[in-house]
């Protein structure tokens, strides 16, 4: 396939494996996780005596000491149940201390790398804000002796399939806003809707400049950009991929029957924004349905269901890739590969989840839905 015929595609369904690719025999992965806000509950799902002990005594805890990671499930595959295909290790370290990042923090994750390798895995994958702490996994780019993906790039891929789904309930022409767009999975994601859609794209983030210079990369006139969350109001459909411990998607932000594709761990948006605003609709993204793969250990999502870097590390462990994959902001390629390799190992799953709402199972059934307030400064 030329260039121009595959930047023209807008189906990214998994296809068959790249041909250039030599599948090597499946080795082991493990994947970091961590507490999330609620560090109590987290850990009540691994041990439930854990959850009696206030949250605060667990983050102070944390700041003082340095806790040795801790192995906390196993993952099989369906195809081959004797052998484990990888395991989940949780980090010691609250979201807020790895937004904070600093040497201590990449030092810890770093053991946690360690302990991956000293079990027999050969790929590791960084959960949640693990991979921002570590500059996506930069700061492992110079160990050979396992091989270290951020998930980013199935997140990605993922997430432009659920953006897809969701365009199908939206009005013609929607508007998409994409809140943290110069991110690693924001740039890829962003490429990918450029490239194959014709929306209307917003780009919300923090810095100016980078997202200027994501705008130059799409072409003149593609998309918009902003660091006024206010210009939000304007979407028809707003992904949400921001790193930050608390909610940032507030009621003021969102326009009249928006959509809301939330694909952040710790998740940035709560349920008590649909008690105050029952005209919007939010939904879980990043999520994956691998029914081939049994999970023994508490990840927060039900049976049968994966988080996209997760089933990025799987993959890359069920291909036998070697060394690092996708370390910073990944590449439309990699995003592409990744599907490749989903369609290579079908059978066990690898596809886009059901529309799940904080965790539970909601209907993308057509609803009635009412033309945005027109807002000042905002274009109808």
């Amino acid at each position: 396939m030329d260039r121009d015929t595959e930047h023209s595609r807008t189906d990214l369904s998994p296809a068959g494996p790249a041909p250039e690719q030599a599948f090597r025999p499946r080795h082991p992965v493990a994947f970091l996780v961590h507490p999330r806000t609620d560090v109590a509950r987290d850990l009540g799902g691994v041990c439930r005596p854990l959850g009696l002990i206030p949250n605060p005594v667990y983050e102070g805890l944390m700041r003082r000491v340095s806790l040795p990671s801790v192995v906390t499930g196993v993952l099989r595959y369906e195809d081959n149940p004797e052998r484990p295909a990888g395991w989940l290790i949780t980090v010691p370290l609250t979201p807020r201390q790895l937004l904070a990042g600093g040497p201590r923090v990449q030092g810890t994750i770093g053991r946690a790398v360690d302990r991956a390798r000293d079990l027999g895995a050969r790929t590791v994958g960084l959960g949640a804000l693990t991979a921002p702490a570590t500059g996506g996994g930069g700061v492992f780019r110079h160990r050979e002796d396992i091989g270290v993906t951020n998930g980013n790039a199935f997140t990605a891929a993922m997430t432009f399939l659920g953006v897809q789904r969701l365009l199908a309930q939206c009005p013609p022409a929607a508007r998409i806003a994409v809140v943290g767009a110069s991110g690693s999975v924001g740039s890829c994601l962003t490429q990918l809707l450029a490239a194959r859609t014709s929306n209307p794209l917003l780009l919300v983030a923090r810095h100016e400049g980078r997202l200027r210079g994501l705008q130059a990369r799409l072409g003149e006139g593609r998309a918009e950009i902003t660091t006024d969350m206010a210009r939000v109001r304007g979407a028809d459909l707003v992904v949400l991929l921001t790193s930050a411990p608390d909610a940032v998607l507030r009621s003021e932000h969102l326009g009249l029957g928006a959509t809301v594709l939330d694909d952040t761990q710790p998740r940035n948006t709560r349920p008590e924004l649909l008690l105050e605003r029952p005209d919007i609709r939010i939904v879980d993204g990043g999520l994956v349905s691998v029914p081939g793969v049994r999970r023994r250990g508490y990840l927060g999502l039900p049976t049968g269901i994966a988080f996209a870097c997760l089933a990025e590390t799987l993959l890359l462990g069920l291909a036998g890739h070697p060394g690092h994959f996708a370390l910073g902001a990944p590449s439309v390629a990699q995003a592409e590969y990744l599907l490749h390799l989903a369609g290579r190992f079908s059978h066990l799953g690898f596809t886009l989840a059901a529309p799940h709402s904080f965790g539970e199972p909601v209907s993308l059934e057509p609803r009635a839905r009412r033309p945005l307030r027109p807002l000042q400064g905002v274009p109808a």
